[in-house]
């Protein structure tokens, strides 16, 4: 299929996927043929630059995020880039009316836009799950939904990331039966993107040659598991307390 008809095809899933009142089990078949169409399309673009004449130069974007919830909402950004291919960021600047976050993504271009599509619709799903929770009485509020939303994020990453490996797996297999066929020595898709992936570092290091290793947040709330269900549909043993396991970024810096 061409990618850009399959990523049409994705817009319409996750348009689906954040209607108000669907079922989790509907919106857990939507997201999931998302995330497949959302790889198969990155490995198809990948595919398609590598046979270009000359190779495509890493981008990068700056997103900014706001207000409530910002850093956990950069989480959420650092679970769909990753998987994806991409790079990020946090950097955060003092305002006159607070601290301002925002995220800078290094990476191709289409993966860059394949993590805007993902994170623009999430945030819309997320925010849905977050209208309908009931923290405890006993505990705060603001506490269970930063924990409900690392659970989220984490959820999100593992399931990206399971998509990522099916697709890689499913083009290098096509792409020996192709090589057989036709006796033509092309690289093996792992050493494409091992290729893109060097671009996109490089191209970081260029930006930020020298990054502080953010800290891991541990979050106290009890919400972390239901969030996870909220982003996976399965329980994988989450505890109630949360550790920081989708860092906001790979670096952070203050303007």
């Amino acid at each position: 299929m061409n990618p850009d008809a399959l990523l049409g095809r994705v817009r319409k899933l996750l348009a689906m996927a954040e209607a108000e009142g669907l079922t989790e089990a509907a919106r857990e078949a939507y997201n999931g043929k998302a995330a497949e169409l959302i790889a198969q399309y990155g490995i198809d673009r990948a595919l398609l630059e590598e046979a270009e004449p000359q190779r495509m130069a890493a981008a990068d974007l700056v997103v900014a995020v706001e207000s409530p919830y910002a850093r956990d909402k950069i989480s959420l950004l650092a679970g769909v880039a990753a998987p994806l291919g991409c790079r990020l960021v946090h950097r955060t600047s003092r305002q006159r009316e607070g601290t301002a976050h925002s995220a800078h993504l290094f990476g191709m271009a289409a993966d860059i836009q394949r993590v805007q599509l993902l994170f623009t619709s999430l945030l819309v799903q997320q925010a849905h799950g977050l209208a309908v929770l009931r923290p405890p009485r006993q505990e705060d509020p603001r506490a269970f939904r930063r924990s409900w939303m690392a659970g989220f994020a984490l959820a999100v990453a593992e399931r990206l990331a399971a998509a990522e490996r099916s697709a890689r797996d499913r083009a290098q297999a096509a792409r020996r039966e192709e090589s057989a066929e036709s006796a033509e020595d092309r690289p093996s898709v792992a050493v494409v993107l091992a290729d893109r992936s060097r671009r996109v570092e490089a191209h970081l290091a260029s930006v930020y040659p020298r990054l502080r290793t953010p800290r891991i947040r541990q979050l106290s709330g009890s919400g972390g598991r239901e969030g996870f269900l909220a982003g996976e549909r399965a329980d994988l043993g989450l505890g109630n307390r949360v550790a920081g396991r989708t860092s906001p970024a790979i670096g952070s810096r203050k303007q």
